[in-house]
């Protein structure tokens, strides 16, 4: 056999089961294609997989357990809440950190035990090369993939610490042990300590969250978000209310052109955005994502994310078009509000300019007073200037000066109007482009009277909200009695009160009546009564001439009718966005169909990783159901897979390697660790977006990172250790690139750490650990992404021997 076949035939030799046939004599460029493509189907296998482990351990999290809290409102005397048998924070760093970085454990745990218990490069090569690209690069993308003008924040940042200095002690201890205590080995005492820091890392990191375990005066109940549904309704039972739906039917309101099926995605869509995800859930979505799987959000078309985009921004939308697509690829500018009201004394009235649309360009808007009953100079200082929105800008503050004359005189308006200059470019005026401005007169008490001669309501409202107006004056605290009179409607039956009292405070402008609408949940007509402003008791003040109103009740039985509809859509389209089915037959239609079974919304970039991973999905559809036992059988049935697909990565890459000339650390930490930390990229990435604070796409990283040590290198030389300690020898683990990789990665970790922190408090940064300006994000992003190639070829050349550290 020549040197050269001899090579070939070593590099085969370097799997534990791969190679299944002596394919040594077949070309150099076929093998290493054949042993690459291997690898990348593996690494989506092993990513499939993962979200099946990943099901389990949110089933397993997502345990809850029902305390009672004295209530003295409650007719019991307590009240029911549903708590998390997890605390959030230990589910993290266990499970949650299991779920994520098991292929990097599992390999480092089978590379010692298929190496007959010697210590092999490419599983602390991979934790480590993981840690430099979860910390820099996913970190990096974060920063920089937020929205122009959005930061996020991160919320427990006492916990941030303490993962942040155990994700860099971790590393330093592999320092310690490999260089200074016993250098270039590992004693069973060492291995051991290296393990116990893992649950030493999830109490400390516990007590910090909860102060020190000083009690907590609420329970961590439940919560209960706008639309009336449970926050972790994926998880449990709950269900779309009708309260919750009417709620969001009204903020649509009539638009012949959105049907009830419309109605109820966007209603599945906003209910879905209001649950709190976990770092878990990004990560699976992500990878569903990848493979052409069942996604975790509702799927919504143009019309319907338009609506949505509005809703969330807390806009109704009556019958109005979107502002949004009125512009299509340009900025919209407008006013927030079409009218206005400011005290004489006050002497600015400030109006809120608003940038919708495109926020890329720099645009440029003429801002213009114009007369009314108000004259300029004598009521207001004139103001005419051209504004300039930077990219990114979404409002600006217009604010026009007011002449207090010390005069009594009515209130006066005058108008503010928009214009685009005309060579402007990529600016479109939205609606409100004229903005009225009333200069109240605050010389007297004022005339109070109904701002509209009447008010419908419908009947399962529950509550009638009727404005009462101040004009020509705001001096002083004034009290109005006001009644209710029957009229069709009646007292008692159809309405809950019929007179009252309305204080306006000094300088208050405007007041509302509420009264208490009975829905008796029969069918009759609509029906009516009057409210009247009875009296006033300050000398002075006046009831103007629209002092009374008629208030409607409108039966709304079709009404309920239609949200009893949505309510049933509503539900269904929830139920298609849980994490797991509850049979195998579900499993297998799931993992055979495109999107799940969700072909209307199924892009072709869907079918075709769809038709790539077909074999991986139906394969794992025969894991058992979540369900089953609590998540456990599935959890450890998925890991055991996990294991076997790790064991054929573990070959498949020393094998390529060897073929191509890469050396096991450079295969590690470049090709592997890639591979197994590419879906967190995109979770993460999907994180920064989505979520208010940082803590589910940056917070988790320094978690996972210490717990890849404690966890992967920590089993797999315990394990060692007391293989050799039994034959009466110390188990030896060389230092050289091992070590040179870590102090790179510490050195990287401070620095990226350190200038994470102070992003948090400088301006030019965005004083937020995502986000802010654009040349502030850009420039940590390319900081973070030159630290890590500054890492990999670093590595690289001590590993070829360019380069001696010494060690």
């Amino acid at each position: 056999m020549s040197t050269c076949d001899l090579d070939e035939y070593l590099c085969s030799d370097k799997g534990l089961l791969l190679p299944f046939v002596n394919e040594y004599t077949w070309s150099s460029g076929v093998r290493a294609f054949m042993y690459f493509f291997g690898l990348l189907y593996c690494f989506l296998g092993v990513s499939i997989i993962a979200d099946v482990f990943m099901r389990s351990i949110e089933m397993i999290t997502s345990k809850t357990s029902t305390v009672r809290i004295a209530d003295s409102t409650a007719k019991t005397g307590y009240r029911e809440l549903s708590v998390k048998v997890w605390n959030d924070t230990v589910a993290n760093l266990t499970l949650m950190a299991l779920g994520s970085s098991a292929p990097e454990i599992l390999l480092s745990v089978i590379e010692v035990v298929g190496n007959s218990f010697k210590a092999g490069s490419l599983g602390p090569g991979t934790i480590v090369g993981s840690a430099a690209f979860n910390l820099l690069v996913i970190t990096g993308v974060c920063v920089v993939c937020l929205p122009a003008g959005e930061i996020r924040r991160i919320k427990t940042i006492k916990v941030f610490v303490v993962t942040a200095i155990f994700s860099v002690f971790a590393y330093l201890w592999l320092l310690v042990v490999l260089v200074l205590i016993t250098p270039d080995y590992v004693d069973l005492w060492e291995a051991i300590v290296t393990f116990l820091f893992f649950p030493l890392l999830v109490v400390i990191a516990y007590m910090t969250e909860k102060d020190y375990c000083c009690r907590q005066d609420t329970a961590e109940g439940a919560e209960i978000g706008e639309f009336g549904m449970g926050k972790d309704h994926i998880h449990g039972e709950d269900k779309a209310s009708k309260e919750a739906i009417a709620n969001i039917l009204r903020k649509i309101g009539r638009r012949s052109d959105v049907t009830e099926e419309d109605e109820a995605k966007i209603a599945a869509a906003m209910m879905a955005q209001e649950i709190p995800h976990n770092r878990g859930w990004y990560r699976m979505n992500a990878i569903r994502n990848l493979s052409g799987g069942s996604k975790l959000t509702p799927p919504v078309n143009e019309k319907q994310a338009d609506i949505l985009n509005h809703l969330l921004q807390g806009e109704e939308m009556g019958s109005a078009v979107s502002v949004m697509s009125a512009g299509g690829e340009r900025a919209v500018i407008q006013w927030a509000s079409s009218a206005s009201a400011v005290l004489e004394k006050d002497g600015e009235v400030s109006l809120i300019l608003m940038r919708t649309g495109n926020l890329d360009n720099r645009v440029l808007v003429r801002v213009e007073t114009i007369d009314g009953t108000a004259e300029a100079e004598s009521d207001y200082i004139p103001y005419k200037e051209t504004l300039v929105f930077e990219p990114g800008e979404t409002s600006k503050n217009v604010d026009v000066k007011i002449v207090d004359d010390n005069e009594w005189e009515p209130d006066e308006v005058f108008f503010v109007k928009l214009a685009v200059l005309d060579d402007a470019e990529g600016v479109v005026i939205g609606k409100r482009a004229i903005t009225q401005v009333t200069i109240l007169n605050d010389d007297s008490p004022g005339t109070y009277e109904f701002s509209e001669p009447s008010v419908v309501v419908k009947e399962s409202v529950g509550t009638v909200q009727i404005p009462v107006s101040r004009t020509n004056g705001a001096d002083g605290r004034v009290v109005l009695k006001w009644e209710a009179k029957n009229q069709t409607a009646v007292y008692g039956r159809d309405y809950d009160t019929n007179k009252g009292t309305l204080v306006f405070e000094h300088g208050q402008l405007t007041k509302t009546i509420e009264i208490g609408i009975i829905d008796d949940q029969e069918f009759e007509k609509d029906e009516h009564f009057e409210v009247s402003l009875v009296s006033c008791d300050t000398p002075g003040a006046k009831i103007g001439k629209l002092s009374r109103t008629i208030v409607t009740i409108l039966n709304d039985d079709d009404f309920r009718g239609m949200v009893s509809r949505v309510v049933n859509m509503t539900n269904t389209n929830l139920d298609m966005l849980q994490l797991h089915k509850a049979t195998w037959g579900q499993q297998f239609t799931e993992a055979m169909n495109v999107n799940g079974g969700e072909v209307e919304s199924a892009t072709a970039v869907d079918y075709v990783l769809h038709f790539l991973t077909f074999g991986w999905k139906v394969l794992f559809a025969a894991v058992p159901p979540p369900n089953i036992w609590g998540g456990w059988l599935s959890f450890f049935v998925s890991l055991g897979m996990i294991g076997i697909l790790t064991t054929f990565i573990n070959d498949l890459a020393s094998i390529f390697g060897c073929i191509v000339g890469l050396k096991d650390t450079v295969t590690a930490i470049t090709l592997v660790a890639l591979g197994t930390s590419l879906p967190d990229l995109f979770a993460s990435k999907q994180a920064a977006v989505q979520e208010k604070y940082a803590d589910n796409c940056i917070g988790n990283v320094t978690g996972s990172n210490s717990v890849n040590v404690f966890m992967g290198v920590g089993v797999s030389w315990t394990i060692a250790s007391i293989y050799w300690s039994a034959k009466g020898t110390t188990f030896e683990v060389q230092a050289g690139s091992l070590s040179f990789s870590v102090v790179l990665y510490v050195l990287c970790a401070v620095l990226a750490l350190s200038f994470l922190m102070v992003r948090r408090y400088v301006p030019f940064l965005g004083k937020a650990e995502l986000g802010g300006p654009a040349g502030g994000k850009w420039f940590t992003f390319c900081f973070f992404i030159s630290l890590w190639l500054l890492y990999i070829i670093l590595s690289s050349m001590q590993a070829y021997e360019i380069i001696d550290v010494g060690f």
